[in-house]
């Protein structure tokens, strides 16, 4: 697990050696069509369908900070909006909005619908959400571990998912052009894409790189790597399932931060780069964003107990 790429961000460090026991995973990101299955079979509400509860929502803000009108606590998410010229990448509000009435079956908006699109990725998911329908579906969220070596496709340590030449328009569906304000769309895709529609990895999985982000069961900390190679004995750990307890720096009132990996339409190697197997990325556990889906995995059966020995003649 994790790089020294000088694509690398400080907490994709050290490598270090992991071993996961045997699982399955889904060909592809859970689509609009599989999720609609689980709300009509339970009628499951997701957390951006929900009016915002302010006693909750001021846990994780600054003290001091006003209660929002009526309005914003009103159900919704986070929408993706470009900006029309250049701006400092450092200050994602400028791209991020929040838009009353955004949810699973309206990523864009009230006025945007996924009527048609049964084949895209589910997105506008809270952590919540996506191991509610992994428990319906009989399954659970990939560790960490999990997710990485799944993504390599059986190519350990390389660049990508796909070896070590560079990513282009023909291998996953990122940003091409200026983020965040102009998109070329040499992949076909301004946003999210069907699934399947580039080519799989090694393992035969879709979409490792790119499309939406995939929330993961581990909660995040920056400091994870460090703190297993220096708590180790130089070994290879065995089925890493993430600290007991989350912490962002960047969002450090958030009770529970976890773990989103794959990159989605909007990385770009000016920006994040974050379509590489090792590229991890905190999210608070509450929030729905337009670029954030999942996969679910499930154990691999055991080995089956032994015969039973034949009766012996007397």
């Amino acid at each position: 697990m994790g790089s020294v790429d000088p694509l690398a961000r400080p907490h994709e460090q050290p490598p270090h050696r992991v071993r996961v026991s045997g699982f399955w995973m889904d060909v592809t990101e859970v689509t609009n069509e599989q999720f609609k299955a689980f709300v009509d079979a339970t009628g499951y509400v997701t957390v951006a369908e929900r009016k915002v509860d302010w006693e909750e929502l001021k846990k994780q803000c600054p003290p001091g900070t006003p209660r929002p009108s009526e309005e914003q606590l009103q159900p919704g998410a986070l929408v993706f909006s470009p900006t029309t010229a250049p701006v400092d990448l450092r200050d994602f509000s400028q791209w991020w909005r929040w838009v009353t009435g955004a949810d699973w079956r309206h990523p864009s908006g009230p006025e945007s619908s996924v009527a048609q699109k049964g084949n895209w990725p589910v997105v506008q998911v809270c952590h919540e959400d996506a191991a509610a329908y992994a428990k319906w579906a009989h399954k659970r969220l990939p560790t960490e571990a999990e997710w990485e070596y799944a993504a390599r496709g059986g190519l350990a340590a390389k660049h990508n998912c796909w070896g070590d030449e560079p990513v282009d328009a023909t291998r996953c569906n990122i940003w091409q052009g200026d983020f965040p304000w102009r998109n070329t769309a040499e992949d076909r895709f301004e946003r999210a894409a069907p699934v399947k529609s580039f080519a799989p990895n090694g393992f035969g999985l879709y979409d490792m790189a790119g499309n939406v982000w995939e929330w993961c069961a581990d909660r995040y900390r920056p400091d994870t790597y460090a703190r297993r190679a220096a708590g180790g004995t130089g070994g290879v750990g065995v089925s890493p399932m993430g600290p007991d307890t989350s912490f962002d720096p960047n969002l450090p009132e958030a009770s529970d931060v976890r773990v989103q990996r794959g990159g989605s339409f909007l990385c770009n190697d000016a920006y994040c780069a974050s379509y590489r197997p090792s590229a991890r990325m905190p999210c608070s556990a509450d929030t729905a964003l337009e670029h954030v889906g999942f996969r679910c995995v499930r154990d691999a059966p055991g080995p089956p107990p032994p015969a039973p020995l034949a009766p012996q003649p007397k």
